[in-house]
């Protein structure tokens, strides 16, 4: 008869086991995307929908990703839920999503005086879903102030009102400033009681891409199940803030309720956006 197995033994074996399944699916997701083009943001939020597809995919900002979808130089990309919703013509993979249920902490507008004295925005133009929700999150308020692009980042605290998202919005709000901040997921669940959703994986229609949307599912599971890893190794800021980031602040599900706060979106949208705002299809 064997010797029973210490517990030590025994997590031990648990580990390598556990390392082993690990780098197993990692080796199954290289060069799965094959014969698809796909480009996601370059942001630290989407690096779980991109566990072991990294550098199979193209890394540009939300706006030049929505332009290359509308060229169909990409056949799938992450990007802002408003591409999605004012074009009509991709399919939204269902189950996956860049969301947050309050407060999101890389999408605010910076301001110096207050809120109800907003008379002119400066936005990141690499921005998409987040100006049109900022403009909707102002307009329930009354106010309807000019937006105007960013034409650089520095200089920023000095301007009354500026609309920060991704990396370079956290950088902002890490280092020292003078402005306030308006937190635009804090301020959509406070309007709502809703999720709001700021990006999905966008698909082109009417494609064979049955195979691409199985690795995208896989890459967001493999993701997930290795969150801690990606905590413990991305090289963007400190530990302690990538957890709170990725594991509070930041969710990756698209269920009933985030379909829910998609459709309080597109009610508002058509409401204040004066532009013709299309249904979303999911796509399993």
């Amino acid at each position: 008869m064997a010797p029973r197995e210490s517990q030590e033994d025994m997590t031990a074996r648990i580990e390598r086991e556990r390392r082993a399944a690990q780098l197993q699916r990692e080796s199954a997701l290289e060069g799965s995307l094959e014969g698809f083009r796909v480009g996601s943001v370059p942001y630290l939020n989407a690096a779980p929908l991109t566990r072991g597809i990294e550098d199979q995919i193209q890394h540009v900002v939300p706006s030049k990703l929505a332009q290359m979808l509308q060229r169909d130089e990409l056949d799938a990309a992450l990007v802002s839920i408003v591409e999605v919703l004012f074009t009509g013509r991709y399919d939204l993979l269902d189950g996956i999503a860049i969301a947050s249920l309050g407060e999101v902490y890389s999408v605010f507008l910076a301001h110096k005086k207050p809120i109800e004295q907003v008379d002119l925005v400066y936005c990141d133009p690499a921005s998409l879903t987040s100006v049109h929700l900022l403009k909707v999150l102002l307009a329930e308020r009354g106010l309807f102030p000019q937006f105007k692009p960013l034409p650089h980042l520095e200089g920023v605290n000095e301007l009354d009102y500026v609309l920060l998202i991704g990396n370079p919005g956290i950088e902002f709000r890490r280092a020292p400033h003078t402005q306030e901040i308006f937190d635009l997921g804090a301020a959509w669940y406070e309007l709502t009681k809703l999720p709001f959703v700021y990006a999905g994986w966008a698909l082109q229609r009417n494609q064979k891409n049955e195979a691409l949307r199985i690795q995208l599912r896989e890459a967001k599971g493999f993701g997930m199940d290795t969150l801690d890893f990606l905590i413990d190794s991305r090289p963007e800021y400190d530990r302690a803030f990538r957890k709170d980031y990725l594991g509070w602040h930041i969710h990756y599900h698209l269920g009933a309720d985030e379909k829910r706060g998609i459709q309080k979106f597109v009610e508002y949208l058509r409401k204040y956006s004066g532009r013709e705002v299309f249904e979303p299809t999911y796509v399993y």
